[in-house]
């Protein structure tokens, strides 16, 4: 029952009213969009590619680690303006399948700790966790090749870890420590990996689809005749979608072809705001006008990985931009100054824990291909938690950045040169009689 003081919101309805039909459309193979649950069951089977014959999720059968399951993805996908799309099945191992449970574990964990840091007050200033959309980040990684190029929002703690950070990194920059990963001078919001292809961290609402189309037309400008582009991707949020310079971004890169990915990781809120009241379309992969697009299960790590994998092909093939849409949730609130139910109640996050939440999607999945078993799976919850831990205690056994040399490396250049670092002739501080001459 929906609390009296708080009306429901459609997503909320929407979640209620599918679950009540979901044995039928399960049993029937037509699960939406939004529900569709790719655990290999007696409607979705698995097929053990390497002997040729089906196992049921039922079966209880055990596989070598070496083993292939293929995996059923058919209601994952809807495409807009395409002849082609992802496959309905996607072939993992069980090492593939591990890594990828293992690295969202992580990310779950450590968005738990930046939450319980934010509240010791260790943690300062703007902090959005990315707990609920793990799939999303997970499943491009996995699709990408390190070359490709990723920029995204504010809310990228996760992205950064998956590109080439640690715990330890993430976290000392959340203290403001030398030893983050941008040297405690960025926080929350401006993680930077250029090592990686990795560019953020963008604290602007928006503003990193442009800079995102910079690294396509780089990736375009740079790409070796003949052969596939490195593509580029801007992941944004559905409350920025219909901001003008996405436009813009879109409007160039379909001129000039560039491997541009526009990706909406569509959590249903922008900031309080829901869709159906922010925005007069709500079909985000359909935005691009003539530009195709695709909408993906972004609950779904296999379906991430098996989109992204097509649309990575689409676009580095030299056939323009395209659009994505991945249908996702958060758990927080906006930021950590936004409880998030007080224009959602409390019941529509329960109810998406409880029917579609990411990691226990891949746990079940695990367990039913017969990759692991519950008790292997909670050791190695209890390894990375363990190993969390550990790198929090490192991340704050650094110190902050010092006046010299840190505040001012990277900020004015002698004679242009990348890393001829040059001081100011005079820094005014705050107590005048510490103020710097050089």
């Amino acid at each position: 029952a929906t609390p009296s003081n708080c009306r429901p919101s459609s997503l909320y309805s929407f979640i209620t009213k599918s679950i009540q039909r979901s044995t039928i459309m399960i049993a029937s193979k037509a699960a939406s969009l939004f529900l569709r649950r790719s655990i290999p069951t007696a409607a979705a089977a698995a097929t053990r590619s390497n002997v040729g014959r089906t196992i049921g999720a039922a079966s209880g059968a055990r596989m070598m680690s070496s083993d292939t399951v293929t995996f059923d993805l058919t209601g994952s996908f809807e495409t807009y303006k395409l002849d082609t799309a992802p496959n309905d099945t996607i072939e993992m191992t069980k090492e593939e399948l591990l890594e990828h449970f293992e690295l969202m574990y992580t990310m779950r964990r450590m968005e738990i700790t930046c939450d319980n840091e934010y509240k010791a007050r260790a943690i300062r200033g703007f902090c959005h966790l990315y707990d609920g959309q793990e799939a999303v980040a997970t499943g491009i990684n996995a699709a990408f090749d390190p070359e490709d190029s990723w920029i995204t929002s504010y809310r990228c703690h996760c992205t950064a870890l998956a590109r080439g950070g640690s715990v330890a990194s993430v976290l000392g920059e959340l203290f403001g420590n030398v030893d983050g990963q941008t040297q405690g001078k960025g926080g929350s919001m401006h993680f930077y990996n250029k090592a990686h292809n990795f560019f953020g961290g963008q604290g602007i609402v928006g503003a990193q689809v442009p800079v995102g189309l910079g690294l396509a037309f780089a990736n375009h400008y740079n790409a070796t005749p003949g052969k596939p582009m490195q593509v580029a991707i801007a992941c944004y949020g559905d409350g920025a979608a219909n901001q003008g310079q996405i436009w813009e971004s879109a409007n160039m890169a379909s001129l000039w072809k560039l491997p541009m990915i526009f990706c909406i990781e569509n959590n249903h809120y922008g900031m309080g705001t829901s869709i159906d009241r922010h925005s007069s379309h709500s079909d985000y992969y359909k935005m691009g006008n003539h530009i195709p697009g695709v909408r993906m299960d972004g609950m779904n790590v296999l379906a991430v990985k098996e989109g992204m994998r097509f649309v990575k092909d689409y676009v580095g093939q030299g056939n323009g931009p395209m659009y994505v849409e991945m249908m996702t949730y958060r758990y927080h609130g906006h930021s950590m100054s936004d409880p998030g139910t007080t224009y959602r109640n409390r019941e529509e996050i329960a109810l998406t824990r409880s029917t579609r939440d990411p990691l226990e999607f891949v746990k079940k999945t695990l367990i039913e291909a017969g990759f692991a078993d519950a008790e292997q799976i909670k050791e190695t919850e209890k390894r990375i938690r363990k190993e969390v831990a550990e790198q929090v205690k490192q991340a704050k056994s650094s110190s902050p950045p010092t006046i010299e040399p840190h505040l001012f490396q990277y900020v004015y250049s002698k004679d242009g040169g990348k890393e001829q670092n040059e001081f100011p002739p005079h820094v005014r501080m705050p107590d005048f009689a510490k103020s710097k001459w050089y």
